[in-house]
């Protein structure tokens, strides 16, 4: 008698094969309408596979619970069932039912249960398997052995896996591969090239996906021989495949082989959107952010469909290299492609236009983001901290605090950048005490970064009491303390810092290579420079770019300039960037060589090499030495030119061009026309009109910088008081010096004093001013003494001229102009002996005026930036 229902053995084939969801429903009916308890349980453990093939888990769940006494292969089925829907819990409680019902688990159970631990990252649990499976005596089986190795290593207890994995004996490549993988996220990643080397001794053939478990071995040990052996070893054994080569772009390219890398890409007959993702990943992190760009319009014109890691790693390229232009266009990629509301992407996004100076778009770009996380908020922070903006920076994080969220690491880090940027050392120690609090302090990346707030607010106690609380230092502590030092404090204590590292025995890199080269140039030592020069040739550092720079710079800076050049010119393979360029022309303005800075200047642009911001800023106070407009204006065009209007150093540097260049009006022009200013800029203009003698045009501004709640330095202090000095403006300086130490708690340094004193000497009120002198906390310096001084030499008053030239002779011993301005003041009142006699000083200890110099020279040369 024929029926219409397939045979079990048939049905099983069917649902095995079955690709479509309806056919699978008319199986499903047929069983049920024959008695779905009447068929084998292997038939419904199927139709349990294929509803989860199907993604749908409710349907096998009802499949499931319909049955009586459901053998163990139905449950199996289910548990994988809901491991493959991400339903991790649901397959634990479900293997926890059936052991209190007394069903026993096979070896297919243990698989499905450890992947749910997995999955789920319940390493309790793992364990608590782990022991079923022990007890049991399975551990040696192979299937299970790999998914135990492969939770551990997942949960980073690479021990356990391992001692899991010596206990298989007869391993295969699955197993060897988990291994390899955990191994390689270890931190002893070289155990991982143990076990390739070991599974081939034994017998088994690595495949593709050995060497991709491999890869990231290679690249955090960065060991470009490794590399090549992996390279070699793919190509003799012809392991093909996309995936592979991908792999060796990544690895030569965070081995430091960019161009290796480079080169691989080239080569490949079929390149897939995410071998152009990883080459752009690649030169992102060599730092070659330019050639990421000419990738982009590559793409473009092969008709590559951009994925999220390309777009995510063109719009960082695009941040660094300030080329809004490319950045808008990869983000409307990213709003075609429906990506703005992945977080991923728009992070970088704004990222991107709050570094190439478009703070409010990036501000009301940011806040329209849903889903904000505690990443978006850090990368968009130390966005604004990267580009000069801390106070928004600390601004935004009150939003963020509002928001609920609490700062992490990362975030923590970031505000100790802008307490340092912002010079606010009592936020800085609110930081610090946040992260004893959220138990922070442990970690040697967060001590790192409040060692450098610390060390740049010039609290350098606070800053070595941390230091040394450290328990562990790396390399990366030791450099900030030893930057830290040499930028802010005392280079002198930068070098002993230098030597406890060496007695620590931890290698100096090539960063602490830089400071110590830049302590040299401050402290004016060419011998100790040359030391350091030989050290960096022994220690094989001579071919870094930053190494290289500071050595240029020190040169420079110790007067040798002519091996500045030399080492300039032996550089070809760096100077297609604008760096040692910039470094060269700060050079020449350094030792006042205005020919050097000019004709440099031009073979920059004969070369092709592209002057970028600070070339721009380095380059500016050499054309306010000319006084000449034409030429002024020549590089201004220029600079509109190439897009760098919206800065604000370029904006601050303008300012002051046009000043010392005589033009106020058009130093006004650029400060009204600035978007963005910071108190640079203000205080930048304050200085303009103290220079010019607009004493009520700097009282205004400074009036003005109080109404817009400006920050208020001791800078802005300086410059206005200087105005009231060229201007005679008793009156209004004594108020201003008192507010600033009795209603803004400002402590006065050496030049605020100096300054007052000049103005009271200036107006013949000695007594006031001796009673300033008496009041200053510290020994006052040769500024002011020098200001008493040139105000005795005013009124005559050879009495204080005397005590002040006393002064002066400890503090300046050398200094002849000191002598000179005494003996005018006798020649005043008449005492022509005592007037020769301190002139005659001046020969008997071999002192001599220092000569004028003149910048005129370089006129002739510039004329020609017009035309170019």
């Amino acid at each position: 008698m024929r029926t219409n229902i397939p045979t079990h053995s048939l049905q099983n084939l069917i649902l095995r094969s079955c690709k479509h969801l309806n056919l699978l429903f008319q199986i499903h009916a047929h069983l049920v309408l024959s008695g779905l308890q009447q068929h084998p349980h292997s038939t419904l453990a199927h139709l349990i596979n294929s509803y989860s093939f199907f993604h749908q888990c409710t349907l096998a769940q009802s499949t499931f619970t319909s049955i009586t006494n459901p053998s163990l292969v139905l449950w199996n089925s289910m548990i994988r069932a809901y491991s493959r829907h991400n339903k991790f819990k649901d397959a634990l409680n479900l293997y926890h039912r059936m052991l209190e019902i007394g069903v026993q688990p096979d070896n297919y159970t243990f698989t499905f249960v450890l992947k749910a631990c997995n999955d789920a990252l319940d390493f309790n649990e793992g364990v608590k398997i782990h022991h079923d499976i022990a007890s049991r005596e399975l551990e040696c089986d192979v299937f299970i052995g790999t998914g135990l190795v492969h939770m551990y290593c997942k949960m980073g207890h690479w021990d356990s896996a391992r001692k899991v994995f010596d206990k298989i004996p007869m391993k295969d490549i699955a197993s060897c591969n988990a291994m390899i993988s955990g191994l390689s996220q270890s931190s002893n990643p070289w155990e991982a090239f143990g076990i390739f080397r070991r599974m081939q001794m034994e017998g088994i053939e690595p495949d593709y996906v050995s060497i991709l478990n491999l890869a990231p071995a290679v690249s955090k040990l960065e060991d470009v021989h490794s590399c090549k052996a992996i390279h070699g070893f793919v190509v003799r054994k012809c392991i093909c495949g996309g995936a592979v080569w991908n792999s060796l772009i990544d690895m030569y390219s965070k081995c430091g082989e960019v161009n290796v890398a480079h080169q691989l890409f080239d080569k490949m007959r079929a390149k897939d959107d995410v071998s152009w993702a990883t080459m752009m990943a690649g030169y992102v992190n060599s730092g070659c952010f330019r050639e990421v760009l000419q990738l982009v319009d590559e793409m473009k014109m092969e008709s590559v469909k951009m994925n999220k890691v390309s777009i995510v790693n063109a719009l960082l390229a695009a941040a660094e290299m300030r080329d809004l232009e490319k950045g808008k266009e990869v983000h409307d990629h990213a709003l075609q492609l429906g990506m703005m509301s992945d977080i991923v992407v728009a992070t970088p996004i704004v990222s991107m236009y709050a570094k190439c100076g478009e703070l409010m778009k990036a501000k009301k770009l940011f806040l329209s983001l849903e889903g904000r996380d505690l990443v978006a908020w850090s990368a968009f922070l130390s966005a604004l901290v990267q580009v000069g903006y801390p106070g928004e920076a600390l601004l935004m994080f009150q939003e963020m605090w509002n928001e609920g969220l609490k700062p992490d690491k990362v975030t923590l880090i970031c505000l100790a950048s802008a307490c340092a940027e912002t010079s606010n050392p009592r936020l800085g120690k609110t930081v610090h005490c946040y992260a004893i609090k959220a138990d922070m302090e442990s970690d040697i990346s967060n001590v790192t970064a409040l060692v450098s707030m610390y060390t740049r607010c010039e609290l350098f106690a606070y800053a070595m009491m941390l230091f040394n609380k450290m328990s562990y230092k790396d390399v990366v502590a030791w450099n900030t303390l030893i930057n830290g030092f040499t930028k802010y404090g005392d280079p002198h204590h930068a070098m002993e810092i230098f030597h406890r590292l060496q007695l620590s025995g931890i290698q100096p890199d090539r960063g602490t290579m830089v400071s110590l080269v830049s302590a040299c140039a401050l402290l004016d030592d060419l011998d100790l420079g040359i030391c350091f020069h030989g050290n960096i040739i022994k220690s094989g550092f001579e071919s870094d770019t930053h190494v290289i720079v500071a050595l240029i710079d020190m040169y420079a800076k110790c007067g040798s300039l002519c091996s500045a050049e030399n080492l300039f010119h032996l550089t070809k393979t760096i100077q297609d960037e604008e760096v040692p360029w910039n470094v060269m022309i700060a050079g020449y303005m350094h030792n006042r060589c205005a020919d050097g800075v000019i004709s440099t200047f031009n073979q920059m642009k004969l070369e092709n090499v592209k002057p970028n911001l600070v070339t721009f800023v380095t380059i500016l106070p050499a054309v306010s030495y000319l006084l000449v407009l034409r030429e002024a204006m020549a590089f201004h065009a220029c600079i509109v030119r190439m897009g760098f209007m919206s800065s604000i150093l370029v904006g601050n540097s303008l300012i002051d061009m046009y000043a010392k260049s005589g033009h106020l009006g058009y130093s006004e022009k650029c400060f009204q026309e600035m978007e963005n200013k910071n108190s640079i800029s203000w205080n930048a203009m304050l200085s303009c009109y103290a220079m010019h003698g607009h004493a009520d045009r700097a009282l205004t501004l400074f009036s003005l910088m109080q109404e817009a709640h400006v920050r208020i330095d001791s800078v802005s202090y300086l410059s206005v008081l200087s105005a009231c000095r060229h201007a005679g403006l008793i009156q209004e300086g004594r108020h201003i010096f008192q507010s600033m130490c009795e209603n803004h708690y400002f402590e006065p340094n050496m030049e605020h004093y100096a300054c007052m004193i000049d103005l009271f000497g200036r107006a013949g009120l000695f007594d006031e001013l001796s009673s300033l002198i008496n009041k200053i906390p510290t020994e006052p310096d040769a500024h002011v003494w020098g200001a008493l001084l040139g105000a005795c030499k005013i009124h005559s008053n050879v009495m204080l001229g005397e005590v002040a030239l006393h002064h002066l002779l400890k503090l300046e011993p050398r200094n002849a102009t000191h002598f000179i301005v005494l003996s005018d003041i006798y020649a005043q009142c008449g005492r022509w002996v005592d007037a020769g006699t301190t002139r005659s000083n001046v020969n008997d200890h071999g002192l001599k005026k220092s000569p004028g110099y003149s910048w005129v020279g370089a006129h002739k040369q510039l004329s020609c930036l017009s035309s170019k």
